[in-house]
């Protein structure tokens, strides 16, 4: 009984992401909320979350235990990453569930757009990402995103 219901959360997870993409009109198989994606990471065995914010975020900001980390552009100067591609088929199946996150879901939005257009047939952007949008004093990680909803997460 319990892997019946591990399914059908996954499966009501994936139904809403891809609702969630053809409402925004986007480019890869849906949108995910931080609390999903951990969700889809813990129970879905062929999901990889990919972190792709640069090697200064992981270090300075925290790090996602389990993540497959790629920078999508590099610190300083967030240069686009020639090998991000490289990297990706290195360490992700193509048909495997992969969840891009970065920290407010514009690099990740890109990643997941661009693995799709290459192949990769089950792509997913976490929306919101690690660090969330800005609260009233200009700080991050108090308004939306994975810290914001008490997901997993260490400091280096």
């Amino acid at each position: 009984m319990v892997n019946h219901m591990e399914t059908e959360t996954i499966t009501a997870i994936l139904e809403r992401a891809h609702k969630r993409a053809e409402e925004m009109d986007l480019p890869y198989q849906g949108a995910l909320l931080p609390a999903e994606a951990l969700t889809l990471l813990q129970e879905a065995p062929e999901a990889k979350l990919v972190d792709v914010r640069s090697r200064a975020e992981w270090d300075w900001v925290g790090r996602i235990p389990g993540a497959v980390e790629i920078e999508w552009q590099s610190y300083p100067g967030m240069r686009s990453n020639p090998d991000f591609i490289n990297y990706l088929s290195s360490q992700v199946d193509q048909e495997s569930l992969v969840m891009f996150i970065c920290r407010t879901g514009g690099r990740s939005h890109q990643a997941a757009a661009t693995a799709s257009e290459l192949g990769y047939t089950n792509c997913y952007n976490v929306l919101e990402g690690f660090e969330g949008e800005k609260d009233a004093t200009g700080h991050r990680g108090k308004k939306g995103g994975w810290k914001a909803a008490g997901l997993p997460w260490v400091q280096s």
